[in-house]
């Protein structure tokens, strides 16, 4: 069965890129008709910001262009997970994807700006400097470098932690067993708050916080809700530790390759897809609190004074990440 199930997502993998490998030349017709619908590959379920921000770009793509381009939206991981997504976009067989920033890190590391932990207090501090023309402008060339285009970052929020421990001082975060990802930033900040911090497969997190194998963990509200972690956790931590982004990008051969007109109906209807997909972001938030809350389990805020100590406490991360990013990025994002 398993095997079945292998070879029909190989199948529909080969049969989507076959069509669509060389779409920058054979998208169009000479008279101009798009013959098929550019794929646009994500890694994530149907109810997320992700596929709000896909389907909306989608939208306005085909609107601005009266409906003479078309794009496909694959979820679900149909096209490959994050790291087959990155490496197809960049040969121009897929050409349009959204995806986290944390998995390009790999590919570009420069990207590990985002990873300097308790930047923002809030989602709104963060979006500014995003936007900011000064630091996106250095963004985009770290895309261009690795051969996308950047069209923008939408969000889900800040990411936050979950506990069965009530956390309202330094000292509350020692010994916490808390599922990361594995992203030696990410967790070296949770060793220099004392935690403990365990790499884990997402898959394995609800049963591992059930079972006790780890006490806690971290992610924005909706992963949170959606999976239902809040189950196995008695508070939800507004550490508010890094914000959690979501890119949309394009190949860059692709994209220089078609008309200008083309280029900005993209560049249009991807700025309106971002504010689109953000503002949903906080409507969801709001509601995957309620749920929580519902639920019996407390949100927990953060004062000041702690926020200021963990951000102290973090800086020998900021002097990783110094070392290994561009300075100039660093410093456009830290101003």
């Amino acid at each position: 069965m398993r095997l079945k199930k292998i070879f029909v997502t190989v199948f529909m993998i080969t049969a989507v890129l076959m069509l669509c490998c060389g779409c920058q030349k054979k998208g169009a017709a000479a008279d101009g008709e798009q013959r098929y619908a550019w794929p646009l590959g994500t890694a994530s379920p149907e109810d997320t910001v992700t596929q709000i921000y896909a389907e909306r770009f989608v939208e306005e793509v085909e609107r601005l262009s009266d409906g003479a381009i078309k794009i496909q939206v694959y979820p679900n991981s149909t096209l490959g997970g994050d790291r087959e997504l990155l490496e197809s976009c960049k040969d121009g067989d897929i050409p349009f994807v959204i995806q986290n920033t944390a998995p390009q890190v790999t590919f570009m590391k420069d990207l590990a700006v985002f990873d300097i932990p308790c930047r923002f207090s809030t989602i709104e501090e963060a979006r500014e400097k995003i936007d900011d023309p000064e630091f996106y402008n250095l963004m985009e060339g770290v895309y261009e470098k690795g051969g996308y285009k950047l069209l923008g970052y939408a969000d889900q929020g800040l990411r936050v932690m979950s506990t069965n421990k009530k956390v309202s001082s330094m000292a509350d975060f020692k010994g916490q067993k808390i599922r990361t990802m594995e992203n030696s930033y990410h967790m070296d900040f949770w060793k220099t708050l004392k935690a403990a911090p365990t790499p884990m497969t997402f898959s394995e997190v609800y049963i591992g916080l059930q079972q006790g194998t780890i006490d806690a963990q971290e992610n924005p509200y909706e992963v949170i809700v959606s999976n239902r972690l809040y189950e196995q956790q008695d508070y939800v931590v507004n550490t508010n530790h890094l914000p959690h982004l979501i890119s949309l990008i394009v190949s860059d051969e692709f994209f220089d390759g078609l008309p200008e007109e083309s280029q900005e109906i993209i560049m249009e209807a991807a700025e309106i897809a971002k504010e689109e997909a953000r503002q949903a972001s906080d409507d969801r938030i709001a509601k995957k609190i309620k749920i929580i809350e519902d639920s019996g389990t407390e949100i927990v805020e953060l004062d000041d004074s702690l926020r200021k100590e963990m951000r102290e406490a973090a800086q020998p991360v900021y002097d990783e990440i110094e070392k290994d990013v561009n300075r100039e990025i660093v410093e456009a994002y830290l101003k």
